[in-house]
């Protein structure tokens, strides 16, 4: 089961259990890596179980303006996540005039990673050196787990060797998890913060493709990242190795 189940967190997967030939299980492995969305949604609860699952490291890529409780958030004590090294790596920089106009339009779909990756390549490159510094037990996220993370955990089991079809599925759950829910965070409307299962079946037909061919182009952005050949093979480890 890929589905984290840390209290009411919600739209939280471990990396895990995704087929690759570079495994010698035939899949990635579990208790690595999880993808989720911003940690102030955890109970105290949620963190109980996140540590107990192994978190160690928490590598957060959203904007500074963005982290912080908020009011709606669960009132948790600091000592529940006590121990955990919390890094922050923002993938985005809402200042930068290119960002603004070729990702701003598009920030809820795939469509503007490859933008991400051509016009901010230190802070893509920056948050997948915080995962492979981190090491096992990590827990990626952004807001609401979706597409800023979607990136990352494309580049991460791309790079793994996921074949890119598992990827779009991986990608389409996230999906298929907040459509209908409000948004979580950034500066952009979420449109599919309102969709109806309808809506999300047909963005998804249109996205699936687009996630396909970021995962199937994984060398030439690990290479337009500057991630240096023993960097790829450190960060496929984390997911392959026994």
């Amino acid at each position: 089961m890929r589905d984290v189940a840390w209290d009411t967190y919600p739209n939280a997967r471990d990396l895990g259990g995704l087929p690759t030939l570079h495994s010698p299980t035939g899949l990635t492995q579990f208790g690595r890596i999880v993808r989720g969305p911003r940690r102030e949604l955890l109970t105290a609860e949620g963190w109980n179980k996140a540590r107990a699952w192994g978190l160690s490291n928490v590598v957060d890529i959203r904007n500074a303006d963005e982290v912080g409780r908020r009011d709606t958030d669960p009132e948790v004590d600091g000592a529940a996540w006590a121990g955990v090294t919390v890094r922050n790596h923002p993938t985005e920089d809402h200042d930068n005039p290119d960002f603004v106009a070729y990702c701003m339009p598009v920030l809820d779909s795939p469509a503007y990673w490859e933008h991400n990756v051509r016009i901010l390549p230190g802070l893509v490159a920056s948050a997948l050196r915080a995962v492979l510094d981190a090491g096992p037990g990590v827990l990626v996220h952004c807001a609401a787990g979706r597409d800023r993370t979607g990136l990352i955990a494309t580049l991460l089991l791309a790079n793994a060797g996921v074949p890119p079809e598992a990827v779009s599925a991986d990608y389409a759950m996230s999906v298929r998890a907040m459509a209908g829910t409000a948004h979580h965070g950034g500066v952009a409307h979420d449109r599919q913060s309102t969709w109806t299962t309808a809506q999300t079946d047909a963005f998804l037909l249109q996205a699936a493709p687009i996630v396909e061919r970021n995962a199937r182009g994984i060398a030439a952005t690990m290479a337009d990242l500057g991630i240096t050949a023993d960097e790829r093979q450190g960060l496929r480890d984390l997911l392959v190795a026994p």
